[in-house]
C-alpha cells in the first residue's frame, strides 16, 4: 500500500480555505496519512510554493513525527517542539519563523502549495529551527516512502 496524504480542509488540487492563509487566521490545516511503510520510524513534512516570484518559498518544516502518528490536528502551535506530537520539531520557514506560515502570494494567479510527507527509517539528528535544506540533507538515504498533497491559493486584492 502506498503512502497517501489527505486533508479534511481541502481536496487534492483544490483551493486552500482562507483560514489557512494570511488572509485569515493562518491556521495550519489538519492532515491525515495512511499506508506508511512498516519500517518507518519517523515522518517529516515540508510545505512549499514553487510559484513564488523569487523561487520556491518554504511555508512549513516539521520533522521527527513519531511513526505512531497518522494525522496532524488543525492549528498546531508555532513553537519549536510539539510535545502533543511526541516531541516532533518544527523548523524555520521562509518567513523566518518557526512553524506554519500559510499561503500569502501576491495578488493575481493562483499559486500551488505542495504538502510533502516523507516516511523515514531514522530520527533526524537536527535541532528544532532547522531549515528545509537541513532536513533534506539529513533525510538523504533514509526515505522509505513519500506522499504529496497539492492545494492552491490566489489573493484577489
Amino acid at each position: 500500500m502506498a503512502l497517501t496524504l489527505t486533508s479534511p480542509a481541502f481536496a487534492a488540487g483544490a483551493a486552500i480555505p482562507a483560514k489557512h492563509t494570511c488572509d485569515g487566521p493562518d491556521l495550519s490545516p489538519a492532515l491525515a496519512w495512511s499506508g506508511a511503510p512498516p519500517a518507518a520510524k519517523t515522518f517529516a513534512l515540508v510545505v512549499d510554493d514553487p510559484d513564488a516570484p523569487a523561487g520556491t518559498w518554504v511555508h512549513w518544516v516539521l520533522f521527527n513525527l513519531t511513526a505512531t502518528l497518522s494525522a496532524l490536528p488543525e492549528n498546531l502551535p508555532k513553537i519549536e517542539t510539539l510535545q502533543q506530537l511526541g516531541g516532533a520539531a518544527q523548523g524555520r520557514n521562509d518567513f523566518r519563523k518557526i512553524g506554519y506560515g500559510g499561503p500569502c502570494p501576491p495578488p493575481g494567479k493562483p499559486h500551488r502549495y505542495f504538502f510533502k510527507l516523507y516516511a523515514l527509517d531514522a530520527v533526524l539528528p537536527l535541532e528544532a529551527g532547522a531549515t528545509k535544506a537541513d532536513v533534506e540533507r539529513a533525510m538523504k538515504g533514509h526515505v522509505l516512502g513519500q506522499a504529496q498533497l497539492m492545494g492552491t491559493y490566489a489573493r484577489r486584492r
